[in-house]
């Protein structure tokens, strides 16, 4: 490519079609919410306070994940 030359090819970033992208975000909202789950599973046989901790993280992970998904997806194309 020449100097001053631009490439308007917005596509070449990208790896794959966009369904791809959106299987990923699925995938990191799956993760988020499972990982929470389990860190508030783990805090209440820690602290032996039962269910408690395991129901708030698993709704700061279900909150934090669907905000994450929503973000990316007005942003993608």
């Amino acid at each position: 490519m020449k100097q001053g030359e631009q490439n308007n090819n917005k596509d070449e970033n990208n790896s794959g079609p966009g369904w791809v992208n959106y299987l990923g975000l699925g995938m990191q909202l799956a993760v988020t919410v499972t990982a929470m789950t389990f860190l508030g599973i783990w805090l209440d046989k820690k602290y032996n306070t039962g269910p408690i901790l395991t129901i708030v993280c698993s709704f700061l992970g279900i909150t934090a994940g669907i905000y994450n998904f929503i973000k990316a997806a007005l942003r993608s194309p």
